[in-house]
């Protein structure tokens, strides 16, 4: 990173996640902070969620993936030097989905954010859906071209 260079971005924390963020492990907490200072003068980029969170992103902050920052990209207030402002929601740990239980808390939802494939995967499958009696199942392929049903079909010992 480049001594004099301007950010992008303005940096803002939801008050929650700045208390989790000093509360974080010292190893976890100052790898957090470089890795913010990369996203505001955009050397790095955090991956995109999807489902729920689709508009946000999250950074992996530590070697063993323990630790998550959840952010999104907003506009700045007008007295703001930047346009764009990185809105860090949470830094929390994500065993047992802590962090996506806290993002859900910080984003005013009323449960955990889910993923597509979570959607997806508690969505009912349209097959299963009926409305009405089932269709009765119509010609067997061999009827429609001349050929005998096979039910109705000499077997090898009626041919004798």
């Amino acid at each position: 990173m480049s001594a004099g260079r301007q950010a992008a971005f303005g940096l803002i924390f939801d008050p929650r996640a700045l208390t989790d963020l000093v509360r974080a492990p010292g190893d976890s907490r100052d790898l957090t902070l470089v890795y913010l200072q990369e996203v505001v003068n955009t050397e790095r980029f955090g991956t995109r969620p999807t489902g729920d969170l689709e508009g946000y992103r999250k950074l992996f902050v530590d070697s063993r993936k323990e630790w998550r920052v959840v952010y999104g990209i907003r506009p700045a207030l007008e007295m703001s030097a930047h346009r764009r402002e990185i809105h860090i929601v949470a830094v929390r740990p994500r065993t047992g989905n802590d962090v996506y239980d806290t993002v859900g808390k910080h984003l005013g939802m009323n449960r955990r954010p889910l993923s597509t494939r979570t959607h997806a995967a508690r969505s009912r499958s349209p097959q299963l859906t009926t409305r009405g009696p089932l269709p009765k199942p119509g010609p067997l392929p061999s009827a429609m071209h001349g050929l005998p049903h096979p039910a109705q079909a000499p077997t090898h010992r009626q041919a004798r």
